[in-house]
């Protein structure tokens, strides 16, 4: 059995893709990881995670 990876979602795709991408690893809506993002964005260390993670995260290879 193949390890489960985090990927950018090339199908649930706003901006960079990552919030697609943790939804489709944990198996819940994306819309409500961009949700969560938004309610703790006004803290600020939110928006820098998440850019942190759209560099980081890995586009899916096929």
């Amino acid at each position: 059995m193949e390890p489960k990876r985090l990927y950018k979602s090339d199908t649930n795709r706003v901006i960079c893709g990552v919030c697609g991408g943790i939804g489709e690893y944990f198996g819940i809506d994306p819309t409500l990881i961009r949700l969560l993002i938004v309610l703790f964005s006004f803290t600020g260390s939110t928006i820098v995670a998440y850019i942190v993670a759209a560099i980081i995260m890995p586009a899916r290879r096929y």
